[in-house]
């Protein structure tokens, strides 16, 4: 009987993978799990290699399927959706992302927290890892913080790269859980959420169960970080008029996209003068104009792949 699984989303990131599934070989647990990859890239397979040889070799059950349709939902709805069928008896499902590493103790922390707090969804902290050193003002930025609370109930949680979401909380949703049409934008894992918080689901926080996020060299860049605080203002319009209820509801969605312009000058300001960092301060602007972006349809794509690997 399993009591847990453990989803991985993977899109051509093998030797990171190879690194996560050995953090959840790592896991001291009395628990009974398994483990779930779905492989995102159609054509190159190189997770269900990877994750072949690890169930192989480390006698952890589990399986490994290919999503052939592209985009960030489309894998982890086909994720959650295998580890609810192929995995009955599992209370709770969680997710870790193919460049992150779990501490031991990750799993039974989660488990627990979830179990006497009675939480439909729990989260943890996200600590990261540079490829290459960074200045303090990189190491530092928005973008790269993670929730800093204590173990407790919370709002809510907004990412999927350290979650447990329990099997009733899917029950509740119809599929696909996670709205395609944030496939290549982002932002699924926030609207999920939002959804779940509307319905009344309770979310929890776990300090202890820590997960490392091993950030690529390619996104520790001034021009990357400014893509992506433009990218996380227009995901935050998006959910907001999503979730607006009636004309009323709508217009005070776009009067939040203006008063915001006015508010991120000042915010910008004082994170200025705070860390003395202009790359930090830009990050309220962006957002804002990210708000902007979003409202006249002018949406980006990062996760669409433009250049697909060779059969």
């Amino acid at each position: 009987m399993v009591e847990a699984v453990i989803c991985i989303p993977s899109f051509r990131r093998p030797e990171g993978l190879r690194r996560t599934l050995a953090s959840l070989a790592g896991q001291r647990t009395s628990l009974s799990f398994a483990v779930l990859v779905i492989d995102n890239d159609a054509a190159g397979r190189e997770a269900l290699a990877v994750a072949s040889d690890f169930f192989r070799e480390s006698g952890i059950p589990g399986h490994c399927a290919v999503e052939e349709k592209q985009g960030n939902c489309h894998a982890i709805n086909a994720a959650f959706a295998g580890a609810m069928d192929r995995f009955p008896d599992a209370g709770f499902l969680l997710m870790i992302d193919d460049d992150e590493t779990a501490a031991p103790g990750w799993l039974e922390a989660m488990v627990a927290t979830a179990r006497r707090l009675d939480a439909d969804i729990a989260g943890g902290p996200v600590d990261r890892v540079f490829d290459h050193p960074v200045d303090a003002a990189m190491a530092t930025h928005q973008l790269f913080r993670s929730i800093e609370a204590p173990t407790g109930p919370i709002t809510a949680i907004h990412g999927t790269g350290n979650c447990l979401i329990r099997r009733r909380v899917f029950e509740a949703f119809g599929r696909p859980y996670f709205d395609p049409a944030f496939n290549f934008l982002g932002g699924g894992d926030m609207d999920f959420f939002t959804r779940c918080r509307r319905r009344g689901f309770r979310f929890a926080w776990c300090a202890e169960a820590e997960i490392v996020e091993h950030v690529a060299t390619d996104r520790l860049t001034p021009g990357w970080l400014m893509r992506r605080s433009v990218r996380t203002g227009t995901i935050n319009y998006l959910i907001d008029r999503r979730h607006a209820s009636g004309p009323g509801g709508r217009l005070r969605v776009e009067a939040k996209n203006v008063a915001s312009l006015g508010l991120s000058l000042w915010r910008a300001a004082k994170v200025l003068a705070r860390t003395g960092s202009p790359l930090q301060a830009s990050h309220p602007i962006l957002l804002s104009w990210g708000r902007i972006m979003g409202s006249l349809g002018m949406i980006q794509a990062p996760y669409k792949d433009t250049a697909p690997a060779a059969p």
